[in-house]
């Protein structure tokens, strides 16, 4: 199928296009701003589908949002029926269709034309009304609020909550394009004449503040935030894509003395931590064990054993393990253990535990095993 995706360098194109071909569709054409006015003639000539995703959002002078959201449809339209093209249209339009501002004045001319075009032409159209939206690729400073905070507090930059009780509706980039793959295949979400993205979110603009916030911080302390939350998330995603490049690598704290180190990679208040533990040749470590937590041990590069003992008995299970065969052993409450390197070089073992290290409830007691 031959696409036409307008606005196909902006935030919900550039992400549309990639969704698009890793959907195996390879023929699309992208209209921009660049292109020249030929070019929206062939393509409209050529394409099965359009997504007419450009307008305007931050003009110089109001006029232009009439000028580039009804007008620039209008012109789009005329094309298609010129070329006598009757390929379905999806339009992308906003929640302030339905606010009397000069914005929403123009989106709402805008569906309107294009259901009249639909209906006077026999053509499918899918008109979405779209809530603010969030992800990857959008221009902070410019119509997204998320993008705006997540570039600032990405930078430890200040941002400015009017009111933190302010109501926000958002839709995550991925289930747009998804919903709008749907759409080529003929499956939209309907809310009566016009169509929806099934997935948003209500919150309110001081929880983002205070989400992102905590995704800075939780950067510097190695914290992960809870991603079984779908819109934590999707709003960390959103994050990290405004890190700045140079801000990508992290230099960990090594423990080291002369047995070799210990690194705390990662941590979660609700998923324990990870951690990685090296071992210089002939070290035995551990020789401990706990009341509560769990740990799980997978040594990645050298060889060694890993012994365990019930703390009232005297049999003792071995675990040879190495970085040749990935091997994850369990270490139960109640097991004493240690971790012996048998190997010529550093024995390097990744750990999970089940709760964060407290130095005030370290629930680790020396006993050998």
């Amino acid at each position: 199928m031959k696409i036409l995706v307008t606005g196909a360098s902006g935030f919900v194109g550039r992400n549309l296009v990639h969704a698009l071909r890793q959907n195996g569709y390879t023929d699309i054409f992208e209209y921009d701003v660049d292109n020249l006015r030929s070019d929206l003639d062939w393509f409209c000539a050529e394409c099965e589908f359009v997504f007419h995703l450009a307008g305007v959002n931050r003009p110089k002078d109001e006029s232009e949002y009439m000028a580039g959201n009804f007008g620039f449809t209008f012109d789009l339209l005329d094309t298609l029926r010129n070329a006598g093209n009757k390929s379905r249209v999806l339009v992308c339009s906003s929640i302030q269709a339905a606010l009397n501002n000069p914005y929403g004045r123009s989106k709402e001319a805008m569906e309107a034309l294009t259901l009249l075009y639909g209906l006077e032409g026999g053509v499918e159209t899918y008109v979405y009304r779209l809530p603010n939206l969030f992800g990857k690729w959008a221009k902070p400073g410019y119509n997204s609020v998320v993008a705006t905070f997540c570039h600032n507090i990405a930078r430890g930059e200040g941002i400015i909550v009017d009111n933190p009780e302010t109501r926000l509706e958002l839709c995550y980039i991925d289930d747009v394009c998804a919903e709008f793959v749907r759409a080529l295949l003929g499956e939209v979400t309907r809310k009566g004449e016009f169509c929806v993205v099934p997935v948003s979110y209500k919150v309110t603009l001081g929880m983002v503040a205070e989400l992102l916030w905590s995704f800075y911080d939780g950067r510097r302390e190695l914290l992960l935030p809870n991603t079984s939350k779908p819109f934590v998330k999707k709003l960390y995603a959103t994050y990290l894509s405004y890190v700045p490049e140079d801000g990508f690598a992290r230099r960990l704290r090594m423990n080291v003395d002369s047995r070799g180190s210990f690194t705390e990679f990662v941590r979660s208040p609700d998923r324990g931590q990870v951690s990685v533990n090296i071992s210089k040749p002939g070290i035995v470590r551990g020789n401990h064990w706990h009341h509560t937590k769990a740990e799980k041990f997978l040594v990645v590069s050298g060889s060694g054993v890993i012994r365990l003992r019930q703390v009232d008995s005297l049999v003792v299970n071995e675990h040879y393990v190495d970085g040749e065969k990935l091997t994850a052993v369990d270490i139960p409450p109640g097991y004493v253990h240690n971790i012996e390197n048998l190997s010529d070089k550093d024995l390097v073992t990744v750990i999970w535990a089940s709760e964060q290290f407290d130095p005030q409830n370290a629930d680790t007691y020396p006993l050998e095993v």
